[in-house]
């Protein structure tokens, strides 16, 4: 078992400078989460980098904000700038329920104190820095700024907002994953370059007063016209959405008053060698000492767990990961996930078990387009909705390779898959037989060797009307999976359980299609326990379709449950086994003249059939989905 010493972790105090003997920081990160020295929490990723380009580097964990500003202070001017980041999630989102309810605890925060960090840190923290020291410059990432780098709707103040580089005064913001911006930025500044003439670096934004136009410039609507016209905001949507998928990309002007956003294109999708590279840095994988004992429940969740790949191309409507990671997949070696694999092997607690082995989505590893050339002319924000594109090799050997050989490994008991997992794409029957093949050996594989008595699939919803809306697939599809898991169960003697996650409220879904989903799902014997409310987030296509009442694809009018009492109506129908809802669901199905699906839900002379239950509702659900 590794020991590790106070300066195996980055700097977070004064004495822990000293001890390096340090004189002068280079770069200062400021973080609303605790600092957790893991690739899976960003600050420690972004401070590893920067180290491994041969600065000094240093991170001041959830600053206090609220007092003299003295953790603002104590570390004093850094040499190049200042980095400011939210957290690993959006502190909206963090902070509150779908019903705009704040929450009681924080996963983020050492034994989950709420209140640790303010809404919104990366105004707050930005202008805090820009106050303090005016000629520093700062330079802001994470999804939180990532998410809102040009005009975007926001659900918690139900305003039209501004990038967010309006608010945030920062010099310049780094979207999606930051390593191969911020290498370049350290770069130009070592070189003399101020931070002001740093324009033309891919995945940034900044602000100007005026600009000069390039040959493949796209030019959205101004924030004035979205905030006049709600066709104009969706149509930008699509646009945005769009270049942020696409291999050669435009950069995107705004207008906003006087000013302009300029949006750079994205770097290329990482090369296995460059993913492997912040990998493979020097982690503890630990919380930092100066939390001794206390938990910290978004590390605890995935201490024993490995992040095989980054990006998504499910494109999901409602999720944020293709807006900040991308749809590319980009894919660790299999030397580097092995390696990280043996170093959780000799972590002081670890029985043996590994929790995950997976990714955004789970079964994607190492899957891309067989001619990239193709991919490279693509605008479709997903590679599987509405169909599977024919482009894409949907080829599961890589990963049956991976898990073999992690299993293999000699302090290895188990390793599970607890990521969610994609169906259709083992069900998508291709005119490669060798393939097809292939997709039914890792369903086997996964069904009978890595799952941890519960396996997470996403269905959604029931209907295929909203499940369009989604860009997911039919439900047809979920039967044919649980056929599969049902078999491999039975044929092993395993009593498994399938764990389905569903949305209500989204927008395209009625109560009608609640409905319809209680009835559809109670033979199924589920009674519902991972369920959300739809929660619009910056920069999703659901998020626009809620706020403006259209389609960004389509500009047809979509419906939208958006009031408390609309939102209620649906979430009931999740739980129709409680008797505490009972009288309300019938009489919402009789007010809708439905008794086809009232008798189906509670059969005459059953005694409604419905059992005594708690309520399944998680309320930290939303927060782990995003």
């Amino acid at each position: 078992m590794k020991e590790y010493r106070l300066t195996d972790w980055l700097p977070t105090t004064k004495k822990e400078i000293e001890l390096r003997g340090w004189e002068e920081l280079d770069v200062i990160l400021f973080s609303g989460d605790a600092y957790v020295d893991h690739p899976a929490f960003g600050a420690a990723v972004i401070g590893r980098i920067l180290e491994s380009e041969g600065l000094k580097v240093a991170i001041v964990p959830q600053p206090n904000w609220r007092d003299d500003l003295r953790d603002f202070k104590k570390l004093g001017k850094p040499r190049l700038f200042f980095g400011v980041t939210a957290g690993a999630m959006d502190s909206m989102i963090n902070h509150y329920t779908a019903n705009k309810r704040l929450r009681s605890d924080d996963a983020y925060t050492p034994d989950s104190k709420s209140g640790m960090r303010p809404d919104r840190p990366s105004i707050v923290y930005t202008n805090i820095l820009k106050e303090l020291y005016p000629d520093v410059p700062v330079v802001l990432g994470g999804i939180e700024a990532s998410l809102r780098r040009v005009t975007h709707y926001d659900y918690w103040d139900d305003v039209l907002r501004k990038s967010i580089l309006f608010d945030a005064k920062a010099d310049i913001l780094v979207y999606g994953m930051g390593e191969q911006p911020l290498r370049e930025i350290v770069k130009r500044l070592n070189d003399g370059q101020s931070i002001l003439d740093l324009k033309d670096i891919k995945q940034t934004v900044y602000l100007t007063d005026s600009y000069t136009e390039q040959e493949k410039d796209t030019v959205l609507f101004p924030h004035e016209d979205c905030l006049k016209d709600k066709l104009k905001q969706a149509r930008n949507f699509k646009v945005v959405e769009e270049q942020s998928n696409m291999m050669n990309a435009s950069r995107i002007i705004q207008q906003c008053g006087t000013g302009y956003v300029i949006i750079n294109q994205p770097y290329p999708p990482m090369k296995e060698n460059e993913i492997d590279a912040s990998f493979d840095l020097p982690y503890t994988r630990l919380p930092h000492p100066k939390y001794k004992e206390k938990t910290i429940p978004a590390f605890e969740m995935i201490k024993f767990s490995v992040n095989m790949h980054r990006g998504c191309f499910g494109g999901c409507a409602f999720c944020t990961i293709s807006a900040h990671q991308g749809k590319f997949v980009a894919s660790r070696s299999k030397d580097s996930i092995l390696k990280e694999v043996k170093q959780i092997t000799e972590m002081p607690d670890f029985k043996g078990y590994l929790s995950d082995l997976g990714g955004p989505s789970a079964n994607m590893y190492a899957m891309r387009g067989k001619d990239e050339s193709i991919c490279g002319k693509c605008k479709r924000p997903s590679c599987i909705h509405p169909k599977i594109c024919k482009n894409l090799n949907v080829d599961h050997s890589a990963l049956l390779d991976i898990y073999k050989s992690v299993d293999a490994l000699p302090k290895i008991k188990k390793s599970f898959v607890g990521s969610g997992v994609r169906y259709d794409m083992l069900l998508h029957r291709s005119d490669d037989d060798k393939l097809n093949k292939v997709s039914e050996e890792y369903a086997h594989e996964l069904i009978k060797n890595h799952v941890s008595g519960r396996l997470k699939v996403a269905p959604e919803h029931t209907s295929d009307t909203v499940l369009n809306f989604m860009r997911k697939p039919s439900f047809s599809q979920f039967y044919a999976f649980k056929k599969i898991f049902d078999k491999v169960n039975d044929d092993y003697g395993m009593k498994q359980q399938m764990i389905p996650y569903f949305i209500s409220s989204h927008p395209g879904c009625t109560e009608v299609e609640m409905a319809e989903l209680a009835v559809t799902t109670k033979p199924l014997g589920f009674n519902l326990e991972q369920v959300q409310d739809f929660t619009p987030s910056p920069m999703t296509l659901a998020t626009e379709i809620y706020y403006t009442g259209y389609h960004p694809y389509t500009l047809e009018k979509v419906f939208t449950p958006k009031t408390k009492e609309e939102k209620l109506a649906q979430r009931q129908f999740f739980f129709w086994y409680n008797n505490d809802y009972k009288p309300q669901i019938i009489k919402s199905l009789k007010g809708m003249k439905r008794e086809d699906l009232l008798n189906k839900l509670y059969p005459a002379g059953t005694g409604g059939n419905a059992v005594s239950k708690t309520k399944s509702y998680n309320p930290n659900f939303n927060k782990r989905r995003k």
